[in-house]
């Protein structure tokens, strides 16, 4: 009993140091990342281009336009990305569990790579609305291939996700390799995660997709924790099994769908951020989901900022320096802790 009471204290603790914490780290890595880019830009006049705005001063309209903009959506986009991938370990049980698995991220690069080869779509805002789409088909297809409607089985879910990203990544490939060269020379740029020339639009767009997402999420909270005990357990605390997948569901596709969307695929952050959530404050979902989207959105700001500050030139896309800051961290946990108490 006293172990138990400590260990509440600690992850209360844990709680009321690690939100300001990160919330503190957020902003300074937003600032420092509006700092970053091609223009060597003092930081002075970024503070000036924030709280003292000249739109005369073409470096204020550079910070303003693109850099802040970029900042916030890699925050939006990762906080999405945490809190969705919180939901789907907790659904399905499982602690390699990540937003893909709905087949979200192969929904998003067939309707993008379909939209480029045969609609001519070139425009951030079109790869959007295509990611978006399409991660919504395939993460509805994944619900009824599933046979969510039959009874919540997160193998049967899990198979259903697996098989139908081969098929649509096979799609994919299919569509790239009978286009002409430069469609796949636009493809690859989203496919590495990268976000770069994305204005307000993208971050508006993205951002209320992702707060909808989140609200609902949120408010499913008490019914992950009974989730994670399993079916029977949570019919028997007076949940609907059904209910909650279907609405967590919804979620997932909001949150991971609008984030691929927007910054292409994002394969690790939703995969480790949970993790570490859990790490510092437990299995109750009230805690982990808020500070699973903050540690994430931190990840994403900093693997964002790295990702133009290493290169002599050009960029590191987002994704692919994600994957390679947190991956090494990951084994690191997983090497020193069993898999179940992370």
């Amino acid at each position: 009993m006293t172990v138990t009471a400590s260990a509440r204290t600690s992850r209360s603790r844990a709680m009321r140091i690690g939100v300001p914490a990160l919330i503190a780290a957020l902003v300074v890595g937003v600032f420092a990342s509006a700092c970053v880019g091609t223009l060597d830009i003092p930081v002075s006049t970024t503070w000036d281009a924030v709280f003292s705005f000249n739109p005369a001063d073409s470096n204020h309209l550079l910070v303003r336009h693109q850099r802040i903009p970029r900042a916030l959506l890699s925050a939006v986009v990762g906080f999405g990305i945490g809190v969705a991938g919180a939901v789907m370990q907790a659904l399905t049980r499982n602690p390699l569990a990540e937003p893909g698995l709905l087949g979200v991220n192969a929904g998003a690069a067939v309707a993008i790579a379909v939209g480029i080869s045969f609609f001519g779509i070139t425009t951030v805002g079109g790869y959007m609305w295509l990611g978006a789409i399409g991660a919504a088909i395939a993460g509805s297809l994944v619900y009824v291939l599933g046979g969510v409607r039959r009874g919540t089985n997160a193998v049967r879910l899990v198979l259903a996700g697996a098989a139908l990203t081969v098929v649509l990544t096979a799609l994919t490939h299919f569509v790239l390799v009978n286009s002409p060269d430069e469609v796949y020379d636009r493809f690859r740029h989203w496919m590495v995660g990268s976000l770069a020339g994305r204005g307000f639009d993208a971050v508006y767009a993205a951002g209320a997709l992702i707060l909808i997402g989140v609200l609902l999420a949120f408010s499913l909270a008490r019914a992950l924790d009974s989730a994670m005990l399993g079916e029977d357990l949570s019919r028997s605390l007076g949940g609907s099994p059904a209910k909650i997948w279907g609405l967590a569901g919804l979620a997932v596709i909001l949150l991971a769908g609008a984030a691929t969307a927007a910054a292409g695929p994002i394969v690790f952050v939703g995969l480790a951020a949970p993790h570490l959530a859990r790490l510092l404050v437990g299995a109750n979902h009230l805690r982990v989901l808020p500070l699973s989207g903050l540690i994430a959105a931190v990840l994403m700001v900093v693997a964002d900022t790295l990702g133009r500050i290493i290169p002599e030139q050009g960029e590191i896309g987002v994704g692919i320096m994600a994957s390679l800051i947190g991956g090494p961290f990951f084994i690191y946990l997983v090497r020193r802790r069993r898999m179940a108490e992370l």
